[in-house]
């Protein structure tokens, strides 16, 4: 545990009884506790959604390969048919310019 051996951790809860007081110390103590099991948690959490997308990822990217090599006609022209969907995706994205507030559009 962060290579802290079972002496310095000795000497570290002696020094923070002393310094925070016998009152006070296992209400710390169980704040701390409970801030690092929600920290352990959401750890978790990512690690398990960072796996789940890279998972998802590979599983497309070795569709997408098979996909190439049984129909190695049908990808080029998909490829060429996702080439153009993409440029008119990009066009009807672009917003509309418009005439300066005040000024009619066939005076500018």
């Amino acid at each position: 545990m962060f290579g802290i051996g079972s002496t310095e951790l000795l000497v570290i809860l002696v020094v923070a009884l002393i310094v925070i007081g016998p009152s006070k110390l296992p209400d710390i103590m169980r704040t701390l506790g409970k801030g690092m099991a929600e920290f352990r948690r959401m750890s978790t959490d990512v690690k398990s959604t960072l796996e789940a997308e890279v998972d998802r990822a590979d599983r497309e990217q070795r569709q997408a390969e098979a996909k190439k090599e049984l129909y190695p006609e049908k990808s080029a022209e998909t490829a060429a048919t996702v080439d153009t969907t993409a440029t008119v995706e990009t066009a009807a994205a672009k917003p509309a310019v418009s005439a300066p507030a005040g000024k009619d559009a066939s005076h500018a």
